[in-house]
């Protein structure tokens, strides 16, 4: 499966966000967005999920032109930011709900396993982070829209997430951003820079540090 996103346009007012977005994920290949903060990488992943509608776009599935939103086909899953689980729904049930296997997630993050009968909302924000961004990336979708991913978890955390997007990918388009640059480099194997409106597919990580993205030196 081969997902492409062309010619987006982007105006809040007057004032444009986003101009002439190209953008191409496809499965077996992780497919990263870098970018300053407010330069636009969250909006780009609501048109493509489909909740935020731009002046102009046009998405392609293997290179058909889809028309309705994406949301609404049943291919993908987005996680935001924000928190979606309800706070009061119990561990377990949250798994259940959304056919995930918790035996399977408790092998990769034992220390959940005194939770499972705990409510969502009395866990941390980065447990919360970490169920959330469990649950997406295990999730039955072909679409994975990963929204800052690496925010609020440990180290240690984030390698296993990388090792799970490593694993996901054979069998998922996987499009994400994150501040975390050097953890998105690892991970992706295509990497777009979002800056003053544009993007710009990177070829040469030389090109963060010439496109005055990373400080001079940041890679060695």
């Amino acid at each position: 499966m081969i997902l492409e996103i062309d010619n987006v346009e982007l105006y809040f007012k007057e004032k444009c966000i986003l101009q002439g977005i190209y953008l191409k994920g496809e499965i077996g290949q992780v497919t990263s967005i870098l970018g300053s903060n407010g330069c636009g990488k969250s909006c780009l992943l609501n048109i493509i999920f489909g909740n935020l509608k731009p002046k102009y776009k046009l998405i392609r599935l293997n290179n058909k032109p889809i028309l309705k939103p994406l949301y609404r086909t049943k291919l993908v899953a987005y996680l935001p930011q924000h928190h979606f689980i309800p706070k009061a729904m119990k561990l377990i049930l949250v798994f259940k709900m959304f056919n995930i296997n918790w035996y399977d997630f408790i092998i990769y993050f034992e220390a959940f396993e005194i939770y499972k009968n705990h409510k969502f909302g009395n866990l941390s924000g980065g447990e919360r982070r970490i169920v959330e961004t469990y649950i997406i990336l295990r999730s039955h979708r072909k679409i994975i829209l990963l929204d800052e991913p690496f925010s609020h978890l440990a180290p240690l955390q984030i390698e296993t997430f990388k090792n799970i997007i490593s694993e996901e990918k054979h069998q998922k388009v996987i499009i994400l951003t994150d501040h975390m640059y050097q953890h998105i480099i690892d991970v992706s194997d295509h990497l777009y820079l979002l800056k003053n409106r544009h993007i710009k597919p990177i070829k040469d990580l030389k090109d963060l540090e010439d496109f005055k993205y990373l400080s001079t030196g940041s890679l060695n």
